[in-house]
């Protein structure tokens, strides 16, 4: 088979290798269409190992570990491939454990799928384990008020923001206080304006974001939950003055997706990093993925879960250098760079 080989640069060099084989709890897919991720070219860069990085795919089950009840030959899957682990996304085929794969609806395109499994994931162990928020099956308030518990979310048009806002949404988790970017108006139909949420443009300069949501939480129960889905810039100064000026000064949570200067955030505020690959690793994450995946794949079957925009790049497995340069250079907004396997030379259609 054909598979796509990352290294530093990022570069990416396309070879012939052997075609993997499932163990007990993995599910062998051939991949129709993998998805791009940041982590994809930073991880070869941080470890200085050259290796087929990528973790999102969409695809036709093509065999099956002797654990595995829930899926067969001929299923129309999505899965989070184990991260750092052989068999990844970027090949004709490749593996992922049973509890991180879930079935697509056929009104699903592999494109709209492949873009789903490692941000929805890493919006589920932010929201619902490190910011221990209500899950979306919790019993209803009466006359289905909203749960009032205000939310940042900082970077809601990226890929983990995106995801993060529908679960919100799904749980009733109201004010959402959503901070994006250039795609600020694409965000605003993801909200619901009667509960309080609001979307605020960091281009505006931060004194004018902070006012916004200041103003926002006005009235409401004190600021205790914020996720950063980007971490850059001057994201924690602001999310900071949020907590000193809206937060109740004894406790509350920020949960972020990469490392830096989180200096600016109060003592009282619990901080951790939420990373993806604890659903591979700490039983309870792996719990959690087993059961959201199952749940994405109902939202898309009924509606309320949608994936993000997406992107094809030409030259299929030849084309991920192309993303991934895009990708580092900050050319992504709001949409997912993707990959159809297919259009790589050499490859059978």
């Amino acid at each position: 088979m054909k598979e796509a080989i990352v290294g530093k640069g990022p570069t990416v060099q396309v070879v012939d290798s052997q075609v993997p084989e499932p163990d007990d709890d993995q599910v062998l897919i051939k991949v129709v269409v993998a998805g791009s991720n940041p982590k994809d070219y930073k991880l070869p860069e941080m470890r200085g190992v050259a290796s087929n990085s990528g973790d999102d795919l969409a695809g036709i089950v093509e065999k099956v570990g002797a654990n595995v009840v829930e899926f067969k030959p001929g299923d129309r899957v999505a899965a989070l491939h184990e991260i750092m682990m052989a068999g990844g996304a970027y090949a004709e085929y490749s593996l992922a454990p049973q509890h991180t794969t879930f079935h697509i609806p056929k009104e699903t395109r592999f494109e709209e799928a492949a873009a789903i499994p490692l941000a929805a994931m890493t919006a589920v162990v932010a929201l619902y384990q490190h910011l221990a928020l209500p899950q979306p099956w919790t019993l209803p308030l009466p006359d289905n008020k909203a749960r009032e518990i205000p939310l940042v979310i900082y970077g809601a048009s990226s890929s983990v923001g995106f995801y993060a806002l529908q679960f919100a949404q799904r749980s009733n988790i109201h004010p959402i206080l959503a901070v994006a970017g250039r795609a600020t108006d694409h965000i605003k139909s993801f909200i619901d304006p009667a509960k309080g949420d609001v979307v605020v443009d960091y281009r505006d300069g931060d004194e004018a974001v902070v006012a916004t949501l200041k103003k926002a939480l006005e009235g409401r129960p004190p600021l205790r939950h914020t996720l950063d889905a980007v971490s850059v810039g001057t994201s924690s100064k602001i999310i900071g003055r949020l907590f000193h000026e809206a937060g109740d000064g004894r406790t509350g949570k920020f949960t972020f997706v990469l490392p830096g200067n989180k200096e600016e955030i109060p003592g009282f505020v619990e901080q951790t990093m939420t990373l993806v690959g604890t659903v591979q690793k700490v039983p309870e994450s792996k719990d959690l993925a087993y059961v959201y995946s199952r749940y994405i794949a109902r939202g898309l079957r009924e509606g309320w879960f949608r994936a993000q925009r997406t992107e094809v790049v030409p030259g299929g497995l030849r084309g991920i250098q192309t993303g991934l340069e895009n990708l580092k250079s900050g050319k992504a907004s709001a949409v997912k760079y993707v990959y159809r396997i297919a259009d790589t030379e050499g490859v059978s259609k």
